[in-house]
């Protein structure tokens, strides 16, 4: 649902990384470049797109020195950036197109330029660091184009009949958030509401999963199918793994006939589909894209790690998820336990994932802190299954028990987006029920949040101390009303066809929402 096709061409999508402290001396411009898609564009093609950005970079900066350059929008083009690391860009450039379907939020877009580079962290650590590490760069290369390249699939349109994987070799459209996304959030986390018994029994499965690892710096994600439960992990690092779990991890990625992006399972397709080369095939990703650095980068590139890879994950006899994507060295045939790094605390860690039928218990365990490498984390899976698995069978029964089904959180007459920036927290009305909204609402509900992001934008860089509240009400095409209320680092996002012709209605509407699902958050009292 909510995806827009653009040609995975140089006139449908471009998407770059490039270093601003590489390459300053003439005829080394190519070092700067660290990624870039099409791979197959002319190397002048995509020096002139870098050149052009870092342009647009500098010239803003003399207008506004702290605060970084978020978007440009040209007659035919609008680029988007994020610095994801001091001097390092992502550059997003995307064609405006005629056709209705390809309208896009640019802060949908800058969040899906934002939770690559967080992904990518969490598996292979900092961009600066891998470079100072090998100024040469030929790794970093190769693992970016693999990893984003496997991150891409994912916005590959598959075939309607094709219901058991996501087919990357033979698709020929890239997919981008569109404003069929508008009541989703990127970049939070989606929480199970719990009864007190059951929280009770989660923290105590907690305590006793943690207490097998011996150590003090353990962390632990609990799932129910694609909900959050529970966490000790920092919010950064919570989305992240959170993310992943979701993409990877769960029954539902797991399960034969679904999707791992969950949010694109229902609903219908956008029809504007403009098709270019596929490049996400098996030959791309074994063609150099640096032509400097050919040999190494193809050497690299067959040895990498590849974590976002499809069905690389499965169930084992014990519960315990198994993988072969982390090797105990390149090109070797024994795998070794997945690792993680940490945002907070910088730390590697072992990532242990446990599943129960619809529970999904992640443990992070610090690599320091097991002194025989395999062997120790063998027998911490031991002390597990000994000691959690009843409790674990015990606190999904009750979560079962007390699940209302995907529709769990709909509220009748109510299409909804509610997000805590504060918690990085989102709810919203599921996906089957937004399918049921027209374009024109959906059209509506994208520009008001345009609107939105740009206030926040604003007052961000204003560096305002003082919250600002915001309530936008307006009236769509097909006279739905279309409202938000932002407030104390809440927004809530609403579309109502079937109010009453009068805004007073409408407004009384939210009031109700508000004080029955919001405890009164966005109350006007």
């Amino acid at each position: 649902m909510g995806l827009s096709s653009v040609a995975s061409n140089s006139e449908g999508m471009q998407l770059c990384i490039f270093d601003l402290r590489r390459g300053q001396n003439e005829g080394q411009e190519l070092d700067k470049i660290l990624f870039f898609y099409p791979a197959d564009l002319p190397f002048s093609t995509q020096l002139s797109v870098i050149g052009l950005s870092e342009g647009l970079i500098t010239f803003t900066r003399i207008f506004s020195p702290e605060a970084a350059c978020e978007v440009i929008e040209a007659e035919r083009h609008s680029h988007v950036f994020f610095e994801a690391e001091p001097d390092i860009w992502m550059v997003m450039i995307v064609e405006k197109n005629k056709e209705a379907e390809a309208v896009w939020r640019v802060g949908a877009l800058r969040n899906v330029l934002k939770e690559v580079h967080s992904l990518f962290l969490m598996f292979h650590g900092s961009i600066r660091s891998l470079l100072e590490k090998e100024p040469a760069a030929g790794l970093i290369r190769s693992q970016l184009y693999i990893f984003i390249m496997d991150y891409l699939s994912a916005f590959e349109k598959r075939s309607p009949l094709d219901y058991c994987c996501w087919d990357f070799l033979s698709s020929k459209k890239l997919q981008l958030p569109s404003f069929r996304d508008s009541l989703k959030e990127r970049g939070t986390v989606q929480m199970l509401t719990v009864g007190r018994e059951a929280a009770i029994e989660v923290q105590s499965l907690v305590r006793i999963v943690e207490s097998c690892t011996g150590s003090p710096s353990c962390h632990s994600l609990l799932l129910f199918q694609d909900l959050l439960v529970s966490t000790t992990l920092s919010p950064d690092d919570a989305i992240n793994l959170f993310t992943y779990a979701v993409l990877r991890l769960t029954p539902r990625a797991l399960s034969t006939g679904s999707t791992s992006w969950s949010y694109l399972l229902k609903g219908s397709t956008a029809s504007a589909a403009v098709t270019g080369p596929a490049e996400g095939s098996a030959t791309s990703l074994s063609e150099p894209f640096h032509g400097s650095h050919a040999t190494s980068a193809g050497d690299d590139q067959r040895h990498a790690m590849r974590p976002l890879q499809h069905d690389r994950w499965s169930r084992g006899k014990d519960g315990f998820l198994v993988t072969d994507i982390w090797q105990a060295e390149p090109g070797s045939l024994v795998s070794v336990t997945p690792s993680v790094w940490l945002q907070q605390t910088e730390e590697q860690m072992y990532l242990c994932a446990y599943q129960h039928k619809s529970l999904t218990l992640i443990l992070l365990i610090p690599v320091s802190s097991v002194i025989n490498g395999e062997q120790g984390i063998f027998a911490v899976k031991q002390l597990v299954l000994e000691n959690a698995s009843l409790k674990m069978l015990k606190v999904e029964e009750k979560l079962s028990k007390g699940w209302g089904g995907e529709n769990a959180y709909h509220v009748s007459g109510y299409r909804y987006l509610l997000v805590d920036g504060d918690r990085n927290l989102s709810r919203a009305s599921p996906p089957g029920k937004v399918t049921t909204l027209t374009k024109d609402s959906l059209l509506a509900l994208s520009k008001l949040r345009e609107e939105v992001d740009i206030e926040k934008s604003r007052a961000r860089w204003d560096r305002d101390d003082h919250e600002k509240d915001l309530e936008i009400c307006t009236r769509a095409r097909n006279n739905a009303w279309v409202i938000t209320r932002v407030t104390r680092g809440k927004e809530l996002y609403m579309v109502l066809e079937n109010a009453n012709e009068t805004l007073l209605y409408a407004s009384d509407a939210v009031q109700k929402f508000s004080n029955r699902y919001c405890n009164g958050a966005f109350s006007l009292d």
